[in-house]
């Protein structure tokens, strides 16, 4: 049985044009499909995690709009503990902007609305939900300072704590100190570390240069290659499942949101990355990004195959 995961992170509404290819600067391309889907990229870790048969606490901040309005339902549905949820009467809804191509690589585009008020002080009034969970999953779409008080108090009450550092920024060494497993892919790893990751050999370099700066684990997500994961006793590529790509824009949430359930249920870490590797395999063979967070019965089908 899965121990008590928190997620503290963004959610946003995506609205997602399919095109043969994507836009150069200046240019319009007419003929593509438009869709709507629930996305973010707190939300779609919460919403995979929950899916992959996790006990899951989602905190966040969403308008008081219609946008808001079909998230929550939609939290609801997935039988996500909502008691995080907190409805902003000011701001909007995040918003998030999708192009995706006929190979299923993509261009995004964000306006942050209510996920940039999520502050330090809404983390403190949430303090007890951090502080009885086993894993605090977090993302970088909120405001940094939001993100190094759920650390704080994580750490100090001997939460673990999953990072996954995107979109990409550089961090602190006192956040990074905190962090039991950093989930960054290349170009993460780079703006992280000034190590350029283009080999297993380059991803070693990486790893070891956060681990220096306290990080436990390091695994870096190497898309259709697989991950590589680093920490004291353990070194190895744990490769992906080959699939045909329609959509890769949730591919790295549903990795964490999978990864940290597969943890809080005691599996070890290459076991757990094997089942993280399989949900976002299942996850780019559909469109959008909390649709396409594939259910657990889905992700043993597959690693069973």
């Amino acid at each position: 049985m899965s121990k008590k995961i928190v997620v503290v992170g963004s959610s946003n509404t995506d609205m997602i044009i399919q095109l043969k290819r994507l836009p150069k600067p200046g240019e319009t391309i007419v003929g593509g499909v438009f869709t709507t889907a629930a996305g973010g990229k707190g939300a779609n870790q919460a919403v995979a995690a929950v899916r992959a048969g996790g006990d899951v606490t989602f905190i966040c901040r969403i308008g008081s709009d219609m946008f808001g309005d079909t998230s929550f339902k939609g939290f609801i549905n997935d039988r996500l503990d909502i008691s995080g949820i907190i409805r902003d009467e000011k701001e909007p809804s995040g918003v998030a902007l999708i192009f995706v191509d006929e190979k299923g690589e993509n261009s995004i585009a964000v306006a942050p609305g209510a996920n940039g008020k999520l502050s330090p002080d809404d983390i403190y009034k949430m303090k007890d939900i951090i502080v009885t969970a086993d894993i605090l999953l977090m993302q970088l779409e909120i405001p940094l300072e939001t993100v190094e008080a759920a650390a704080k108090i994580a750490a100090e009450n001997n939460v673990r704590i999953i990072l996954n550092p995107a979109p990409a920024r550089h961090l602190s060494d006192s956040l990074l100190e905190k962090i039991s497993i950093i989930t960054p892919n290349e170009t993460e790893a780079e703006i992280l570390t000034g190590v350029a990751v283009n080999n297993e050999e380059d991803a070693e370099k990486a790893a070891k240069v956060l681990m220096q700066k306290g990080v436990e684990t390091v695994i870096i997500t190497l898309g259709s290659k697989g991950a590589f994961a680093f920490n004291k006793t353990f070194k190895e590529v744990i490769p992906s499942y080959k699939v045909k790509a329609v959509d890769t824009t949730a591919a790295g949430d549903v990795f964490n949101g999978a990864l940290t359930v597969a943890l809080s249920e005691g599996k070890n870490l290459k076991d757990a990355i094997l089942f993280a590797n399989a949900a976002a395999a299942l996850s780019v063979t559909k469109l959008g990004a909390q649709p396409s967070a594939p259910y657990k019965s889905d992700i043993k089908e597959m690693l069973n195959n």
